[in-house]
């Protein structure tokens, strides 16, 4: 009876702890939140929605921001557990200048949710098979990804290599990786014991001095804190189900098959020195191997570039567009 009782008091300490730190996390997040100081809010640049149906019925949320004057068709493909507005600066930046298409890959965003079994990257270039018919049936296009979003691309090069250097005219490949990622990625192999023990501790775990863990292992360390807390909201708002189901597409990584045909198209490779998801190795690995690559280096910046360094990733993409367009 003694020990029920003590083990009963130390299960209600530690609810109480959770519970206290839960409140202390919210009011710190919004004292961030107040403090960012952002002319437009984080979250609501939004346009017209439309909803399509991926080849095996997943509905897929897409966003399109119609420009002035006709141009080349941008694609804007986000990565692991984000949405589309890891975009907000590049999408405020180009609102009304270039045709832009968002869109919130299976599983995340607004996007319907797919089973485990169809998480995979073969899956994900099918899904953006099916936007480009759907959404830019016509004119030159440019796809920029992020992280899992930039493998996305090179996995469509891989399957449907006639569509670059035609369709595809231009690529940024932002903080990704073709290959051998679980090698030297730490904050991946850090995530590996927390992914087997089950998604209730993950459950917890993000929710407990999140914006710690968000600072530490996925921006620079001269990250200014309005990013950071930006890619925590975001973060946050991923089910841990989508950490679980597409986490096996990063075990056995290898993209090389279709560098040689996505460098048909204009193509730019941006990585941050202070990578630790994507390390900045892989940004020069891709250089190489993909023909006639452009290679950008941010000093001190982390996985979060579209954020971190946003003039200079919208800066990337409008020299691509140039290029075509001259």
């Amino acid at each position: 009876m003694r020990r029920t009782a003590k083990l009963a008091t130390t299960a209600g300490a530690f609810v109480a702890a959770g519970t206290v730190a839960t409140l202390l996390n919210g009011r710190h997040r919004t004292g961030r939140r107040r403090r960012r100081g952002e002319d437009v809010e984080f979250g609501s640049v939004r346009s017209t929605p439309l909803s399509l149906l991926a080849p095996d019925g997943v509905a897929l949320h897409v966003e399109v921001e119609e420009a002035d004057h006709p141009t080349p068709t941008v694609v804007f493909l986000h990565g692991w557990v984000e949405d589309s507005d890891l975009w907000h600066y590049q999408r405020l930046a180009l609102r009304g200048r270039v045709r832009s298409v968002f869109v919130d890959m299976r599983s995340h965003g607004r996007s319907g949710r797919s089973s485990a079994g169809n998480s995979s990257l073969a899956d994900l270039a099918d899904d953006l098979e099916t936007v480009l018919e759907q959404v830019v049936p016509e004119g030159p296009i440019v796809l920029v990804g992020h992280s899992m979003g930039g493998m996305t691309i090179m996995e469509l090069a891989r399957t449907r290599p006639e569509l670059f250097g035609d369709r595809v005219e231009g690529v940024v490949l932002v903080s990704t990786s073709s290959g051998r990622l679980m090698r030297s990625s730490p904050a991946l192999r850090y995530l590996v014991p927390l992914l087997r023990a089950g998604t209730p501790v993950l459950d917890w775990g993000r929710r407990f001095n999140s914006y710690s863990v968000i600072r530490r292992w996925a921006l620079g360390p001269r990250a200014a804190e309005r990013h950071v807390d930006m890619v925590n909201e975001m973060i946050l708002r991923a089910p841990t189900r989508v950490l679980m189901d597409f986490y096996p597409n990063f075990v056995s990584l290898d993209l090389t098959a279709g560098l040689g045909d996505l460098g048909r198209a204009r193509t730019t490779v941006i990585g941050g020195t202070a990578d630790l998801l994507t390390p900045i190795k892989h940004a020069r690995v891709l250089a190489d191997r993909i023909p006639d690559a452009k290679l950008i280096v941010l000093e001190d910046v982390g996985h979060m570039a579209p954020f971190e360094a946003h003039e200079t990733v919208t800066r990337a993409i409008e020299d691509v567009l140039e290029d075509i367009e001259s």
